[in-house]
This record gives C-alpha cells, structure tokens and sequence, in this order.
C-alpha cells in the first residue's frame, strides 16, 4: 500500500519541520499512528514503512490485532534474528475511554495507557499489571478545556491525583494528554496546548526528580504543528496516515 507508506513520509515531514521552527531535535517526537477501524494490512503497511508505535481505542478491536500481529512479525524475527518466538518489537497504545471491567486486559496487552482519567482507572491498572511486565506507562488525560462532553481530570485536580498515582508500583506516570477544542488556526491551537505544558511543568515542581513527567500526548493530524511548538513529545496520527476512517466498522 504505497498511500499509505507516503503519507507517513507526509506526516514525518511535517513533523520535522514543525520541529525545526520550534527549535527542537526532531528525534524527540514521537509518531503514534492511530489504527482504530483499521485493518491488520494496514498496520502491516505501517510497519513495513518503519512505524512501531500503534494507538487503539477499542479494547476487542486491538486484542485481535496484537495478538495476529505479534504472531506474524514474531515468527519473521525469529528467522531473520534466531529469537525466541513472540519478539516483535511493536509498542501498543491504549489512547481510548478505559472502563472498569477491561482494565485487566488493558494491564497485560498495552505499553502504555493515555486515557487515565479516574484515580479507581490507575488503581486497578497498578494491581492488575503483571509482575513480569515492566511497569505500565501511563498519562492523565487532562480536560483542558473544561468541557462537558469530555472526560478526564481538571486542571485543578491534576496534581492532587499525579501525586497519588505517581506512587502506585506497577506504573510509570510519564505526563499528560488532552484532546483540546478544535480550533481554525494556528496561534488559537496553540493556547490549549501552552496551558498543558505549563501544568506538567506545575506537577513537576512538586514531584521528586526520579518521578518526573516527561511525556506530553498532545496533537493531531490537523495541530500537531501547534503541539510540537508547544513541546508535544507524542503526536496521535491516524486521518493523515491511513485516511478517513470507515465510522461503520467502529466497535467497542
């Protein structure tokens, strides 16, 4: 699927340019490519092209891929590398609403969770996380615009549970994510996303230096060069890489 491999060319352009206005090292943004609806042969396609970094939201959905997935490029690097089976090098993203009764499939099957949006979520993610596992990375979504239909902390609670949560054992709190109001230009994109750099910045003075947050989820196909001005460390790209997604095939 040469679209595919080309629009990833696109979005890593795009990204090292915004990185460069912004006077910052392009190697330390990160391209997560948001594959909710999208098949297995595309994730594939992704691969192929270098991407190793995947964002689910539907928690059925992304066991079906990562277990085939994991399978198929586990079995090709075991013949090119002469590893044990099951080695592929994929990093699995939770970036969905994160319910109570999947958080154990969640903890087992993901490197990382951006939607930590409840205390009770980070709780159950830290005892359900097996001990065998690295601990799990996690961000605090942060409604930063205050807005009704969103979920996630206030920017007036964010501290209060970073600090809790930054204590559970089995997870790594690595920084923020938020989903800002969708805005027409440049320089109004950039206020939500100044505002979530600045409250990392807020938790970090009252973290100790071991616990410090280092990770800022934020930007899309249509801002991500406003996040990156605004220090984004994870852009979330799914529109930009794959194309439209077909809203018949979403599922939960």
């Amino acid at each position: 699927m040469p679209k595919i491999e080309n629009n990833i060319s696109d979005v890593t352009n795009r990204i090292e340019q915004a990185a460069r206005d912004a006077n910052r090292n392009p190697c330390e943004i990160l391209l997560l490519a948001v594959t909710k609806t999208r098949s297995a042969e595309d994730i594939r396609c992704a691969v192929d092209a270098g991407l190793t970094n995947f964002g689910e939201n539907y928690v059925q959905e992304a066991l079906e891929k990562i277990s085939l997935l994991g399978a198929e490029l586990g079995e090709e690097l075991d013949k090119e590398l002469h590893k044990e089976p099951g080695t592929a090098n994929l990093q699995w993203h939770f970036i969905g609403p994160l319910q109570s009764n999947k958080t154990r499939v969640v903890a087992e099957n993901f490197h990382w969770v951006h939607s930590v949006d409840r205390l009770k979520i980070a709780q159950r993610l830290s005892e359900q996380r097996p001990i065998d596992l690295a601990p799990l990375n996690i961000c605090l979504q942060i409604n930063i615009d205050n807005e009704a239909s969103k979920s996630g902390f206030s920017s007036d609670e964010a501290l209060a549970a970073a600090l809790e949560i930054a204590k559970l054992p089995n997870l790594h709190l690595r920084g923020l994510m938020a989903i800002p109001q969708s805005q027409q230009t440049l320089e109004k994109q950039k206020i939500a996303f100044y505002a979530l750099h600045n409250l990392r910045d807020q938790i970090n003075r009252s973290l100790d230096n071991s616990k410090k947050l280092d990770t800022l989820s934020m930007g899309m196909s249509n801002d991500l060069e406003a996040a990156i001005s605004q220090g984004s460390t994870i852009v979330r790209v799914g529109t930009d890489i794959f194309g439209k997604r077909d809203h018949k095939r979403e599922k939960h």
